[in-house]
C-alpha cells in the first residue's frame, strides 16, 4: 500500500528518485518495474507496479471499445502508457510527453493512493489540494459512498 505525500524533485533532464519510502515497496513487489501514465481526469501521472497494471490493463482492453467515450479513454490511458524500471538507486527518467502533459517542472510531489502513486507538479498539487479542501467543508453533499464510512 502506498500512503503518504512527498515532495521530490526533478532534474532538468526529467529524472527523479523515488524516495525510500516508495521504493522498497516498488522494489518487493515487482522488482522495480513499473508503468506510468496520464490520468485522464486530472493533470498528474500514475505511477503502478507492473504487476497491478497488468491487472488494470485488462479491464481497460475488456471495455467496449465500440463506444466512442471509452475509445478515447482506451487511446489516452493505454496510449501513455509507458514501461519504466527504477535503476540501483531508485531513480527514473520520466518521458517528455508524459511531463508536458503533467506540466511537471523542478518541484513535484508523489501522492500515496494505495495501489498506485499519483506524480503531481507540485504547484497543481497545492491548487487540486485547496480546491479539495474548499469542496468539502463542513457544508459539502457528500455522495452515499462516503456516507456509509465509519472513520
Amino acid at each position: 500500500m502506498f500512503r503518504g505525500v512527498q515532495h521530490i524533485n526533478m532534474d532538468a533532464k526529467g529524472r527523479l528518485a523515488m524516495p525510500a519510502r516508495q521504493r522498497e515497496p516498488l522494489l518487493a513487489q515487482c522488482g522495480g518495474q513499473i508503468v506510468v501514465t496520464i490520468d485522464t481526469q486530472s493533470n498528474c501521472l500514475v505511477v503502478y507496479p507492473l504487476p497491478e497494471w497488468e491487472r488494470i490493463e485488462r479491464e481497460i482492453q475488456a471495455l467496449p471499445a465500440l463506444k466512442p467515450a471509452v475509445k478515447r479513454f482506451q487511446r489516452l490511458v493505454l496510449g501513455y502508457a509507458t514501461d519504466m524500471e527504477l535503476d540501483g538507486n531508485g531513480r527514473m527518467l520520466l518521458p517528455q510527453p508524459l511531463r508536458d502533459y503533467a506540466q511537471l517542472d523542478k518541484k513535484l510531489v508523489l501522492v500515496g493512493q494505495g495501489n498506485k502513486l499519483e506524480l503531481w507538479s507540485e504547484a497543481l498539487w497545492f491548487a487540486e489540494r485547496d480546491q479539495a479542501l474548499l469542496d468539502s467543508g463542513p457544508d459539502a453533499e457528500l455522495p452515499d459512498e462516503l456516507m456509509s464510512l465509519t472513520l
